[in-house]
């Protein structure tokens, strides 16, 4: 094996294992050193592959992220093929894509639900770190539901875009916990009815009716 295969391959077992650790543990509780250890590779070589827990925990983002948010985008130019779009399909292409990565064949892919999922849902300060990967389409998608909703002033459309992202990390985080009270009824492991139920839970609330600025 080459120096650069090799190179290659720490660096990916380093991104691996931190992603797995940082989904299990939280990334406060998950030291370098235990992501060292369990990657088998020294504290050096993150230093030299990242420079700092901070670039190595966006650098987890960045390669997740994107690919994600551009089958997002995609997803929504066909639904804004109909003018305007419809509100389903504005939501499912924001929620499918993220909830689908766990069937990436990569293996890796619940690992980063998981984690997405609990950075959302629990106090911490690493969230504001990867803001910049979702202004464009948060920009993107709040306009789309302002089209397929218009009679909901900005507001609405921010709060509820926020409670429906919610919903979405509620389910990445804590979607086994369904699954035991309904005795396996309930099964977020099958992607496409979970979605389907998310979609039209968060249809419903993004067509409540408006109170506006009333208190």
């Amino acid at each position: 094996m080459s120096v650069n295969n090799t190179t290659h391959d720490t660096r990916d077992r380093l991104l691996d294992t931190a992603e797995r650790l940082f989904a299990e543990r939280g990334v406060d509780a998950t030291s370098l050193r235990h992501i060292t250890t369990e990657a088998e590779a020294n504290l050096a070589s993150v230093n030299y592959h990242f420079g700092s827990k901070e670039a190595l925990f966006r650098q987890i983002f960045a390669r997740r992220i994107g690919p994600i948010n551009e089958e997002r985008l995609r997803l929504l130019d066909d639904c804004e093929a109909n003018n305007p779009p419809t509100l389903e399909c504005v939501l499912e292409s924001f929620l499918g894509p993220a909830l689908r990565l766990r069937l990436d064949p990569d293996h890796g892919g619940e690992h980063f639900m998981c984690l997405l999922g609990r950075l959302f849902s629990e106090p911490s300060e690493w969230k504001m770190l990867i803001m910049d990967e979702f202004k464009e389409v948060y920009q993107r998608f709040a306009t789309a539901l302002q089209k397929a909703q218009p009679d909901l002033i900005p507001q609405d459309i921010a709060w509820r875009l926020f409670f429906t992202i919610g919903s979405m990390a509620h389910l990445m985080s804590g979607g086994d916990l369904l699954k035991t009270f309904t005795q396996g009824r309930c099964d977020p492991s099958d992607v496409e009815g979970a979605l389907n139920q998310l979609v039209q839970f968060s249809a419903a609330g993004f067509r409540a009716s408006s109170h506006g600025d009333t208190p």
